[in-house]
């Protein structure tokens, strides 16, 4: 635990965890000890509460308790603590501890709404995500400023749930491999030039990352995306739909399960010039051509042991074209979401889909962060693959 007024809640998570049957040791930052004693955390642990490198003369071997746990997890996580992580600072026994942990790292960040939503904490963030560290959604409420908002640590319960769902579902898909597509495609005009769209890759690469946390053998066809997956990712970048076309079909064969989160071009110019197109007077026309349906293609190559997922980003007449795609392109589980919702589709950092599957089920999901999402959609294929 760091420095956080959100350390109160840590005395009902220890609490929490033991009674669950976890052996838990407690660690603190130097500042972490002015919200809450380590007497207190000691006894709800029974363990010591740790928060030096050498206390009475003896030394807190790092290395062993990072080899020790089955699982790290930061909570209260503050956004300096955030920053060392991300930056590999060890200037206390828990930064030690996390450079030397050799088991999954949990986190759950606490702090006030505009250090949450600060470009710095976002990028340290990402870099952590990027790691293959679980990030817990915060939560909104009142916060210690006074102010409402978003910054406020998951609750204990919530937490010890994401961990109980954490060791159920980690390795479920062990021995499964999975081809996953993320981001726009750029379809050159001339060397300068594209079309292409606003996708950013967030879902997709929050799908790839779900699975490989649940052990898949994971590969994402990532389009040009800022975007990066976590470590147990393989990645390949493309730029264009032939050459997603061209990643996809080499791939497919090879994968279990195949989800198409990319936002593919549905057109490109039909002569890409070899030179900037110089502006002159006059309109400049351009003349368009079909790129190929990878999702229509790979439906038709389907195997019976292998489970195909599309997307629909719609704007009218939702549920009716979602359900087209899906029976039109051999789909087992399309996920349909709306421009007209509110915080979902493409740049946000929430969604909000409907998921629709072959032999006609339908859950309607609310707004949830895209790991959220990811859970959803990943939780429906593993369902599906247990029916089979």
């Amino acid at each position: 635990m760091t420095g956080s007024i959100a350390a109160y809640k840590t005395a009902t998570l220890v609490r929490l965890l033991v009674k669950a049957g976890a052996e838990v040791q407690v660690l603190m930052t130097p500042e972490a000890t002015g919200f809450i004693t380590p007497l207190t955390l000691s006894t709800l642990s029974r363990r010591p509460a740790l928060h030096a490198l050498e206390e009475e003369g003896s030394w807190n071997n790092h290395v062993a308790l990072g080899r020790w746990a089955d699982i790290m997890l930061i909570a209260p996580a503050s956004a300096n603590t955030l920053a060392k992580m991300a930056a590999g600072l060890c200037d206390n026994l828990l930064l030690a501890v996390y450079l030397s942990a050799a088991c999954p790292v949990m986190i759950a960040p606490a702090m006030d709404e505009d250090m949450w939503h600060h470009p710095a904490t976002a990028r340290n963030v990402r870099l952590l995500r990027e790691a293959g560290h679980l990030l817990l959604p915060v939560e909104a409420g009142e916060l210690a400023s006074g102010l409402v908002g978003e910054g406020r640590m998951s609750e204990p319960e919530h937490i010890t749930g994401q961990l109980e769902n954490y060791f159920k579902e980690a390795g479920a898909l062990k021995g499964k491999t999975a081809l996953v597509t993320a981001g726009p495609t750029y379809e050159p005009i001339d060397p300068v030039r594209f079309i292409g769209n606003h996708s950013s890759g967030k879902m997709g690469i929050a799908i790839a990352d779900e699975l490989a946390a649940r052990g898949a053998a994971v590969e994402l066809v990532l389009g040009p995306s800022g975007e990066t997956p976590g470590a147990g990712v393989r990645v390949t970048r493309v730029k264009t739909a032939a050459e997603m076309w061209e990643a996809c079909l080499r791939l497919f064969r090879g994968a279990d399960i195949t989800v198409m989160a990319a936002a593919v071009a549905d057109y490109r110019p039909a002569a890409p010039a070899d030179k900037k197109i110089k502006k002159e007077a006059g309109p400049l026309q351009l003349s368009l051509e079909k790129t190929g349906d990878i999702l229509r293609e790979l439906g038709s190559l389907k195997r019976a042991r292998q489970f195909l997922v599309g997307f629909a980003l719609e704007t009218d007449d939702e549920e009716i074209h979602a359900l087209k795609k899906l029976k039109e392109k051999n789909l087992d589980l399309i996920v349909l979401n709306s421009l007209r919702d509110a915080g979902a589709g493409f740049t946000h950092d929430t969604n909000k889909v409907t998921l629709f599957t072959a032999d006609g089920q339908k859950r309607a999901l609310p707004l949830k962060t895209k790991q959220e999402v990811a859970a959803d959609v990943v939780r429906v294929i593993e369902e599906a693959l247990a029916g089979h």
